[in-house]
């Protein structure tokens, strides 16, 4: 018994070859003629015209390679319409997917930015409240053994002289690209000009403003021995006020309403201040040191606003530096002269209070360190709100070491300054950002209540599909 050997044809993966390879097995031999899908075949078996030896197999097997071939040249654009369609819709997924995935992590990133500020913000407010408050318990504890405010306020000044060597420590510590500390220093001396820091300028431009930061810390220290810490600190916030009206007579800047409010309840409280003690003498004029070196406070700002305008961290710590270098060169001669002339004289220096004299200083740079570094990491309103809270501070240390006596008159001083002081961290846009604020709430409710009138509609259509019916609200 002979055995038939089967002739393979081989197929196209995607397409239809419109001519056929002869296939031999050496015995017998035959054609296959394809047709074209949606045309008329010749042959009864299929559309197909054969030749066929006794032996072949293909008889058998021809349908199911022909049922092949129709398929493959007759779905092929389907099966690419198909796939084309399917990657447009992947690609569409994608890109959606990766676009709210992108603004999810953009609202991260801003929350914790947010998170990150608020956190600062508070450790900042803490710092400037608490080294404040410390600086000023320190000068009053020193004026028991030791009574020098000039000596004091020029030592402490001299401690400024720190404050950009600090600065390009951090710059150091933080900064990927690191600059040498010439290269830093002539880059934050532009705040005196295209030209840097000339002899010429540093007279010019340092010699007022080392002036009016001396008269300030030196009234301050002059306005703690004749009042108690609580009063001084909150007068001292009266420089806000003061600072506006400066700046709206000098600077020309816009006028408002409740700035101007703030500015009168800051005057109310330094008359009820005075009133506290009955006019007292001493109390007058501790009332006016407190003022007046709030009110060299407000100068030495407005004019920095003026003549240098705005100053970055490392421009500010130049200033300052410069500052102390200028008090150290040209204001020692008054110390000296106060000395020998027996108006502050003291034995001996190995006598001087050295624990306390370099705490106030050092407090007292950290305070004006901690005030710039605040602007750079948190919102500049904490500043000042790390400021007014010196007062309930120095009120409760008053109050601890029994130094002060709160009456009526002289609390409801304390707390309409410090109102005052409030009232002037308020924006420009304040009326319009508390209009749109009511507004967005006026629209969450309108929002809230349509959502209660559609929410019966809901349960409807959730009936009437259970029941096999679709309910159609009328809008």
């Amino acid at each position: 018994m002979k055995k038939h050997s089967a002739r393979v044809v081989p197929l196209a993966s995607d397409h239809v070859s419109e001519q056929n390879s002869p296939v031999s097995d050496g015995t017998s031999r035959s054609s296959v003629t394809r047709c074209k899908p949606g045309a008329n075949c010749p042959s009864s078996h299929s559309g197909i015209s054969r030749q066929l030896s006794p032996l072949s197999v293909t008889e058998d097997s021809s349908a199911p390679i022909l049922e092949l071939q129709n398929r493959g040249s007759s779905g092929v654009c389907g099966h690419r319409v198909e796939r084309q369609n399917r990657s447009d819709d992947g690609t569409q997924t994608h890109s959606e997917n990766s676009s709210q995935e992108n603004r999810i992590k953009a609202r991260c990133l801003s929350c914790t930015s947010m998170v990150l500020k608020g956190i600062w913000g508070l450790l900042i407010i803490l710092s400037v409240s608490s080294s404040w408050v410390g600086t000023t318990q320190i000068v009053k504890i020193t004026y028991k053994n030791f009574y020098c405010p000039f000596f004091m306020t020029w030592f402490s000044t001299n401690w400024n002289i720190m404050f950009f060597p600090v600065y390009y420590s951090g710059h150091l510590a933080t900064a990927q690209e690191k600059q040498s500390p010439m290269k830093k220093f002539r880059e934050c001396s532009r705040i005196f000009g295209e030209d840097g820091l000339t002899l010429k300028l540093f007279l010019k431009r340092t010699a007022p403003f080392s002036i009016l930061w001396t008269l300030t810390n030196y009234l301050y220290l002059l306005a703690l021995k004749k009042l108690t810490a609580t009063d001084v600190s909150a007068l001292f916030c009266c420089n806000k006020a003061f600072v506006f009206l400066l700046s709206w007579i000098v600077l020309k800047d816009r006028f408002m309403g409740v700035r101007i409010v703030a500015a009168i309840m800051a005057i109310t409280g330094i008359v009820m201040m005075a009133y506290a003690d009955n006019f007292h003498a001493d109390s007058i004029v501790g009332v006016a040191f407190a003022v007046g070196s709030a009110s060299t406070s407000a100068l030495y700002k407005v004019l920095f606003k003026m003549f240098l305008g705005s100053a970055n961290f490392g421009e500010a710590a130049h200033f300052v530096s410069t500052l102390g270098f200028f008090n150290l060169i040209f204001i020692s001669f008054t110390p000296v002269i106060l000395y020998f002339t027996k108006v502050e004289h003291w034995s001996s220096f190995a006598a001087l209070p050295w624990g306390c004299l370099c705490g106030m200083a050092g407090l007292w740079l950290a305070f004006n360190i901690l005030v710039n570094v605040g602007v750079v990491l948190t919102y500049p309103i904490l500043i000042s709100i790390g400021t007014v809270l010196s007062v309930p501070g120095n009120a409760a240390v008053d109050l601890l070491k029994q130094e002060v006596i709160f009456n009526v008159v002289r609390l409801a001083a304390t707390i309409i300054i410090c109102i005052g002081f409030l009232l002037m961290l308020l924006p420009e846009e304040w009326d319009e950002i508390t209009l749109r604020f009511i507004n967005s709430l006026k629209e969450k409710k309108s929002e809230e209540h349509m959502d209660d009138v559609t929410d019966p509609s809901v349960h409807l259509r959730g009936r009437g599909r259970a029941n096999g019916t679709v309910s159609i609200p009328l809008a």
